[in-house]
């Protein structure tokens, strides 16, 4: 009976000893496992951290960048923007200056040669009505006497009258508060109340402006 009962303790301490290395077996292995997992959680986080940290510093050159290429835009629009206002002071000025042509003894002279310069504008017309400012009403009368004979001279005979009732609108300096629009002097001619020739002093000026504008803008600022 004492010998089986040896055995049986025997046993159980054989049991228990191979359950403890088993339960150290497994303790071992889990921590393992557990250190092989926190270390790839560990890594897989850096990773995006990293990626992360990479992408926003990538988008913040992207930002840089966006905002330089605004900033030189914005400098070369108000770099254009004062050029154009520079451009419109000398069109502006001569503008102002233009008036002082109607004022000049060769204002009859300028009247005749725009004159005859529109009539070859409007070609074979026979009849043909000028316009002009009521302050110029008379010297524009002796400017369309001597435009009259001078195309008859020239074997283009044209019957020319000056519109006594509708006139351009004033110069600047006989233009009331509330007068809209000006004019620095000049014709209109038409035919047959329907084809109109603007050969005015204003119009000169923008047709010469619009010409001009590449050298101006070269005389103002050089050569770009």
């Amino acid at each position: 009976m004492a010998n089986v009962q040896q055995q049986l303790q025997n046993m159980v301490k054989f049991i228990e000893k191979e359950a403890m290395e088993k339960a150290s077996e497994i303790e071992v292995k889990t921590e393992e496992e557990f250190t092989i997992e926190k270390a790839r959680l560990v890594q897989t986080q850096k990773q995006k951290i990293a990626a992360d940290f990479a992408r926003r510093e990538q988008q913040v050159q992207v930002d840089k960048k966006i905002a330089h290429s605004h900033e030189i835009t914005r400098s070369r629009l108000a770099i254009l923007r004062a050029r154009e206002k520079g451009v419109q002071r000398v069109l502006e000025q001569s503008s102002k200056q233009l008036e002082q042509l109607s004022k000049g003894g060769d204002y009859k002279d300028l009247l005749v040669k725009l004159i005859l310069q529109a009539l070859d504008k409007l070609g074979d017309e026979n009849e043909v009505t000028v316009q002009c400012r009521e302050e110029d009403k008379d010297i524009a009368a002796e400017a369309v006497d001597i435009a009259s004979d001078a195309r008859q001279k020239a074997g283009k005979p044209v019957k020319l009258s000056l519109d006594s009732k509708h006139f351009l609108p004033p110069s600047r300096e006989r233009a009331g508060p509330k007068t809209l629009k000006t004019c620095s002097g000049g014709v209109v001619l038409s035919a047959r109340g329907r084809i109109f020739c603007d050969n005015t002093l204003d119009v000169r000026l923008k047709y010469a402006y619009e010409k001009l504008v590449p050298q101006i803008r070269q005389n103002l600022f050089g050569q770009r």
